[in-house]
């Protein structure tokens, strides 16, 4: 890029700080560790004689204990290092804004029954109106259903953006989803805003009708299929998993009669679906964001890539120009391969009801593995450096240019374009070839993305995690459990079955990545395993509490306190996280439930998954979450009542847990008042507020078991199935 002369070209373009109390958090975290310590000595000193009731409940405690112990371990390597970076934006005005990098945006939809083709626009939409030169700016659509009426909503999209991104720019507004912003409470007092503000609305909700309208018959309108060759593409032939490649360009950036109705230049619009074909593998997201990598490098070829989920929508209008600061600091910047930013919903209600927020994960976790320069890619909201994307090996010698004019067919016209990156959307463009190994997204895992941001860093790379202030993207959370369970099972899956390929961070990056950012990628690829102690101690201490056998030391005992401390130390440091991270007391409490809930459903099953694809019993599937719900869902969800829905074998468990939990604590207390057995709560007080705590934060699955009757109650199936299993299980003899 080349230093410039004086005070100014010497300026950094981003900073990045330590977090406060770092090390007060050390101190106090060293303290909890010889607690966690002594808790084992205890274990191990104190073992039941062969013989005595409760010696192997209490073994498999310790065993219990000390996963939870070592998975705590590994959660500080990332809090020790929590650094926050801070672009300056304009610093990157001042001295590069002639010479600024044309940027590809990857959007990627799948299924547009589950992922509406209104709210795949709203994403276009919004990263079309960025506050960056239209003719430096591409967007691509990533069609893996190859679904006309994608194609029919994208169109009408290019339409409205002719309109949509003058007044955006002409009033700044913020976000630029147009579903976003008219959904916002706005007080409009300009007389001129208010009527190209309703104009615009009007505009608006015509295009989302005639798309919808479309949607539900299943057919596009004549009049436009007439008007637009690109539907020629679809015949009675094509399916979702069975069709040729289509690329479309529907906005040609270059061509100077591109125009808005301000007369000023369009960002480049492109469709793709991908082909595919029955007898050929299509790697699911990974095989559609490779096929988009090779498409644009015909069209575009912008040295800069953000790929974005098409449920995402771009809610900063400056999120490039300030992630440019990191790309092309003459200092640092040459060695950034990505920087990621976190992934954050709209519609988190108040108390975060499923723990969607992932507060303290965005601010804190994730934060951390950045500080070791390995930013986890987590597969959307990611600004990628195409050539480290692509498979280039970092040198110290790499100068990572930016401001060089990208290398386009500009001599091509928009049909000449679309045929040539049809070919490298073909199934046979990958063959023989390193796409999927050295080059693209890598193949192989169910989190694909996981794995090619830790490829990327052992061939040399640094990543950075930047979390902004104003939130850079913003998604659709989940409003069900349902959901929420089948997203942490998919997740937990897929990340354990990275932990068993050669991809495990502890043998694949070994020397290659700092051994603290090898434990913060394990917090999350041992999130399957960390289910069975979760298990262990939602059930063992209650059933030993309903057959009155002691599992922890008495409170007049000096090893009490080792047990009281860490229970105590690791909940009131969670709380001042959460709080810290602008959550309040009733969301925390609802994280513990969802903590509970996650790791003996949704990691468990995880588990289980894994070890049969292991075994050869299974094979890798993907699941795709639907983005819209019912009404009345969406009402319950917004009193933040929790939506159990139909009768899985997850709920079933949920529910038994609860009961098995509210039997033990009713059955002991009851006997030790019916036979005024009080001295023997000395003995067994650790186990009756583990119990209790249990109880408490199960109370939400006794109202849907019990009291509710709405539709969103625990199916009677489920509660009479739920009853048999925790009686049975009661009666089962501890030893």
């Amino acid at each position: 890029m080349g230093k410039e002369s004086g005070e100014e070209g010497a300026l950094p373009l981003f900073e990045t700080k330590e977090a406060r109390f770092r090390g007060a958090y050390k101190m106090f975290a060293s303290t909890v560790f010889v607690g966690i310590c002594l808790i084992w000595v205890y274990r191990l000193t104190h073992i039941p004689r062969v013989g005595e009731q409760g010696r192997w409940a209490w073994i498999g405690l310790f065993m219990a204990e000390l996963c939870f112990g070592l998975y705590w371990m590994l959660t500080q390597s990332c809090r020790f290092k929590v650094v926050y970076n801070h672009p300056f934006k304009e610093r990157l005005s001042y001295r590069y804004e002639k010479k600024l990098p044309n940027v590809d945006i990857f959007v990627c939809t799948a299924d547009p029954k589950m992922e509406p083709p209104t709210l795949v626009i709203n994403t276009i939409l919004s990263v079309m109106s960025y506050n960056y030169p239209p003719k430096k700016l591409s967007v691509y659509l990533s069609d893996d259903a190859g679904s006309e009426l994608t194609l029919y909503a994208l169109i009408e999209a290019s339409n409205f953006s002719k309109h949509w991104i003058p007044f955006c720019k002409k009033f700044n507004i913020k976000p630029r989803s147009p579903g976003a912003y008219f959904a916002q409470q706005i007080d409009v007092q300009n007389i001129t805003y208010a009527q190209e503000w309703l104009a615009m609305k009007n505009l608006y909700e015509e295009m989302e009708n005639r798309i919808n309208s479309a949607v539900k018959m299943g057919t596009i309108p004549k009049e436009t299929r007439d008007q637009h060759k690109g539907f020629s593409e679809w015949n009675s032939k094509v399916t979702k998993q069975d069709h040729q490649s289509i690329v479309q360009i529907i906005i040609n950036g270059m061509d100077k009669n591109a125009m808005d109705i301000d007369g000023r230049r369009l960002p480049t619009l492109v469709y793709m679906a991908r082909e595919k074909r029955p007898q050929c593998p299509h790697n699911f997201k990974a095989g559609a964001m490779n096929a988009l990598i090779r498409v644009s490098s015909k069209i575009s070829n912008a040295p800069i890539i953000l790929n974005l989920d098409c449920d995402m929508y771009a809610n900063d209008v400056d999120t490039i120009r300030e992630i440019l600061c990191f790309f092309m600091d003459e200092k640092r910047g040459h060695e950034i391969s990505f920087v990621q930013f976190p992934q954050q919903y709209n519609n988190i209600t108040k108390n975060d009801i499923y723990a969607s927020s992932y507060s303290v994960t965005n601010n804190v976790e994730l934060a951390g593995i950045g500080g070791y320069g390995a930013a986890l890619y987590c597969g959307t909201g990611c600004f990628h450096r195409r050539e480290s994307l692509c498979g280039k090996v970092y040198s110290k010698d790499y100068k990572g240019e930016l401001n060089l004019e990208a290398k386009k067919n500009n001599d091509k016209t928009v049909n000449e374009l679309e045929e040539l990156s049809k070919v490298f959307a073909n199934c046979s463009a990958e063959k023989d070839t390193q796409w999927g190994k050295n080059m693209g997204l890598i193949y192989g895992c169910p989190v694909e993305d996981i794995v090619t941001g830790l490829t990327i860093q052992c061939r040399g790379w640094k990543s950075l995690y930047y979390n902004p202030d104003r939130k850079a993207f913003l998604g659709v959370g989940p409003t069900t459990l349902d959901i929420v369970l089948i997203q942490h099972k998919r997740w937990s899956e897929g990340m354990f079955q990275i932990f068993f390929s050669k991809f495990c961070p502890f043998i694949y990056g070994q020397g290659k990545i700092k051994f603290g950012a090898q434990m913060g990628y394990c917090i999350y690829l041992l999130w399957a395993p960390i289910s069975f102690p979760t298990l262990y101690y939602v059930i063992v201490p209650s059933l030993c509490f309903l057959h009155g056998i002691s599992l922890f030391p008495q409170v007049k005992s000096i090893w009490f306190m080792p047990f009281a401390y860490v229970f105590v130390a690791r909940n009131v440091g969670s709380i001042v996280e959460a709080l810290s991270c602008g959550n309040t007391l009733k969301a925390w409490w609802n994280w513990q439930r969802m903590w509970v809930i996650q790791r003996t459903t949704s990691f468990f099953f995880g588990f289980i998954d894994t070890i049969s694809r292991q075994l050869g019993l299974s094979e890798t599937t993907f699941v795709l979450t639907t983005k819209v719900g019912a009404e009345d869902v969406l009402k319950r969800y917004r009193q933040e009542v929790i939506e159990f829905g139909s009768p899985t074998i997850m709920l079933t468990i949920i529910a038994t847990l609860a009961l098995l939990n509210l039997f033990s604590l009713i059955g002991e207390i009851r006997k030790i008042v019916l036979d005024f057995e009080f001295k023997v709560l000395d003995q067994l007080i650790m186990q009756v507020i583990l119990n209790l705590l249990l109880v408490l934060i199960n109370i939400p699955v006794y109202q849907g078991l019990f009291i509710r009757n709405d539709k969103g109650r625990i199916p009677s199936l489920v509660l009479f199935k739920s009853i048999v299993l925790a009686s049975l299980a009661c009666l089962i003899p501890i030893i």
